[in-house]
């Protein structure tokens, strides 16, 4: 049976805790966003999927999904997560917001003697996203047409200080470019393209509703991730 079933699904709207992040511990299995993402993920494109996260404990505050094929595709980055695009999940503490996409991370031009791997490497995602923006290309048609339609925000730049875009108004690709270069080479940098839920939006909603919809933000931001990695996952666009 599904687990998506609204019957089986276990899952709550208050394991997203606007104050504590999201809840996966001391859960049951059909509970666990985790597992029912993974899987239904699984289900929908074909393909295995890595878990990775941000946090500890009971409650974690970034949750992200990977396609392995693309991992094992990189022939430097192949046994890390950073290189790849990846869904994911986020609880916005600071901002009260729960962020729900698609997520390209660059890592450190210049990173610690200590920590070599973190330091970003020529077979990164993070190279085809930068060149996908072009002026009229596919990457920038998905994602004007996702900020200037659909709702979804930009996250651009370090995690310290980003640059949101959203509304009706869409950069240049140059300015774009320019943002994501900008980032100091000691700081993590990356680039998000999600759909923010209020906690009016997220209490209002069946836990059953809110894993199908984040799994339609999955779906409406495959075609964009697709633009970066060097596998392709099947899209319900033409």
């Amino acid at each position: 049976m599904s687990p998506l079933n609204p019957s089986t699904v276990g899952f709550r709207p208050e394991f997203l805790d606007f104050e504590r992040g999201i809840r996966v511990g001391n859960l049951e299995p059909n509970e666990r966003i985790t597992r029912l993402l993974k899987w239904a993920l699984e289900e929908r494109y074909g393909h295995s999927f890595v878990t990775d996260r941000w946090g500890r404990g009971v409650y974690w505050q970034w949750i992200c999904f990977l396609p392995r094929a693309d991992r094992e595709a990189k022939s430097l980055s192949s046994k890390v997560n950073f290189g790849c695009a990846k869904f994911f999940i986020m609880m916005d503490r600071d901002e009260a917001v729960f962020k729900c996409g698609m997520q390209v991370e660059r890592g450190y031009l210049k990173p610690p003697r200590n920590f070599p791997q973190i330091g970003l490497k020529d077979d990164w995602d993070w190279h085809r996203l930068v060149k996908g923006l072009t002026p009229g290309g596919r990457l920038t048609r998905e994602l004007k047409r996702l900020v200037v339609r659909e709702g979804f925000r930009l996250f651009v730049g370090n995690w310290d200080d980003a640059w949101t875009v959203k509304g009706k108004q869409f950069p240049s690709t140059r300015v774009l470019r320019k943002a994501l270069n900008a980032a100091p080479p000691r700081d993590w940098a990356g680039f998000q393209v999600y759909y923010p839920m209020s906690p009016e939006e997220v209490r209002g909603s069946s836990g059953a509703e809110l894993v199908e919809s984040m799994l339609a933000v999955f779906e409406e931001v495959t075609s964009a991730m697709n633009c970066c990695m060097q596998i392709a996952l099947p899209t319900s666009a033409p």
